[in-house]
């Protein structure tokens, strides 16, 4: 049977991102791997699949393993190939010319026209690029898979796609990925990340998300009773040495010897409460007496190329929705939240009418908004003006160390200048969010914030978002782009069962 056995397994890069690690991955395992941004999923598969080292620790693989390791990135050697060649060579070079069919049915089972099959992999979508890699894992014949993000740049229709195609397959997997619904759609078990004590549920995402809050919250709890008994154990400890010094009994000192033993030995147990999440997400609401936010009326919405995509005959956004565009990629989601954009930036757009009171915060899912020429530190400071001291301690409170804060914008990470710009969002104080796939490139605990966040500040906003779990946490109202037609939805359950069928 393949297996993967992991013994004390740890990584300090240059501090621990996890250690004293140790399970068995073996025949029927879905793993879902958890931690935050930098948190060392990627680390931890590359371990795994024997392309890096673990610092301590031991990893044995079962005799003549093999492993199927999708990377986030595309390799550059492979951009200039076509699809089907760049599948092609994952196979050995003496099997490929007589092997093509295995390169037409991986491609197949991710429902690849044949039009795609000849078009060089740096012209197609990150989607196909990322199904690309699935597929070169694939052809290899794997006794096991390990996947990083496998679902970033997929639209719904492909994660779905995903969905059914990792069902079907009989091997076991570790994936690590930031998709809540997706998680619970293809693992069994859940491994929580962590630097001090990392933990493992038999059960998919969403239990295991409850039963580590109960383990944290009851580990929390023990903590501070020990702590408590700690404090006694020496209190009474230095009282009984005070009162066997004075009166010179050895009895009292050695009792007073035994307690400080039991308070250094309960010391040694407890375990360190969960570290401050770094990156917090904070949003704000300056309010509003407008009971209607926004008014559209026979609004055209288009392509950049002019192209008609659709029309929104009528429309009403009242202060509290959370209004959820729904439809596939092209539909013009983004194109109608841009339109949105220039008209509350004082663009006249006819038809479309706001209340004077708005004031819009925007984020996109690339963060284009933000200037790649200036700093984190430059930006905030010259924005919003909080002053030095205070421009620091915000970008620290947002994850940004002090070297981080002088280093130009675009050489940031994506999920470092997603924190940056709700950093933004949030000292903008506004009272209407317009934000387009804002939990892409956030972790699963940013999510989480962002969310409780949005709905604390009972915050009126339009979102476009892929993320099926944010999307049923925050989304009051759901309208359906599908074509050149726009109607409003009861769930957004109906738009996925639609896209669900094969």
């Amino acid at each position: 049977m393949p297996s993967i056995t992991l013994r004390d397994v740890g990584v300090l890069s240059p501090h621990a991102l996890f250690q004293n690690l140790s399970l068995i991955i073996g025949d029927g395992d879905r793993i879902g791997l958890i931690a935050g941004n930098g948190g060392g999923k990627t680390t931890l598969l590359r371990c795994l699949a024997g392309m890096a080292e673990p610092t301590s620790g031991t990893i044995v693989r079962s005799r003549g393993l093999r492993i199927g390791y999708v990377e986030q990135d595309v390799p550059i050697n492979l951009l200039n190939l076509p699809l089907a060649e760049a599948v092609r060579r994952a196979l050995p070079a003496a099997e490929r010319e007589n092997n093509q069919w295995r390169v037409d049915v991986a491609l197949d089972e991710f429902a690849a026209s044949p039009d795609l099959h000849t078009r060089p992999l740096q012209e197609l979508s990150g989607g196909w690029q990322r199904l690309a890699l699935i597929a070169r894992s694939w052809i290899g014949e794997p006794d096991m898979l390990l996947l990083d993000e496998p679902t970033n740049h997929l639209d719904l229709r492909k994660i779905q796609m995903l969905e059914r195609w990792i069902a079907a397959c009989r091997v076991p997997m570790v994936i690590a990925s930031h998709d809540r619904r997706f998680l619970d759609a293809c693992t069994t078990r859940t491994l929580f990340l962590r630097p001090g004590v990392s933990r493992f549920y038999a059960h998919p995402y969403a239990r295991a998300r409850q039963l580590l809050a109960e383990d944290d919250t009851a580990q929390e709890a023990k903590a501070v009773k020990d702590a408590k008994e700690i404090e006694r154990l020496r209190r009474n400890a230095n009282e009984l040495k005070n009162v066997g010094v004075n009166s010179g009994s050895d009895l009292l000192l050695k009792k007073s010897k035994q307690l400080r033993q039991r308070a250094a030995a309960l010391e040694e147990t407890l375990t360190p409460l969960r570290q401050v999440r770094e990156g917090d997400i904070r949003l704000a609401n300056r309010g509003t007496h407008a009971k209607i936010m926004l008014s559209v009326s026979a609004v055209d919405v288009s392509a950049p190329d002019g192209r008609m995509l659709f029309c929104v005959p009528k429309l009403d956004l009242f202060q509290q929705d959370r209004l959820v565009l729904l439809g596939r990629n092209g539909v013009g989601k983004s194109q109608f939240v841009q339109l949105l954009r220039r008209a509350l930036a004082d663009e006249d757009v006819p038809g479309l009418r706001a209340s004077p009171s708005i004031v819009m915060g925007y984020v996109d899912q690339l963060m284009s908004h933000l200037p790649d020429a200036m700093t984190p530190h430059g930006f905030i400071s010259d924005r919003f003006r909080p002053g030095e001291q205070r421009t620091i301690s915000l970008l620290a409170g947002s994850g940004f160390s002090v070297d981080m804060q002088r280093r130009p914008i675009g050489s940031l990470s994506l999920g470092q200048k997603a924190r940056l710009g709700l950093l933004a969002l949030r000292l903008t104080e506004p009272n209407f969010y317009l934000m387009d796939e804002p939990t892409n490139h956030v972790d699963i605990a940013g999510q989480e914030r962002l969310e409780a966040e949005i709905l604390a500040h009972e915050a009126t906003c339009i979102v476009v978002s892929h993320d099926r779990a944010f999307v049923q946490a925050i989304g009051t109202r759901f309208l359906l782009i599908d074509g050149q037609t726009i109607a409003e939805i009861d769930t957004p359950e109906e738009y996925y069962e639609g896209l669900a069928s094969p």
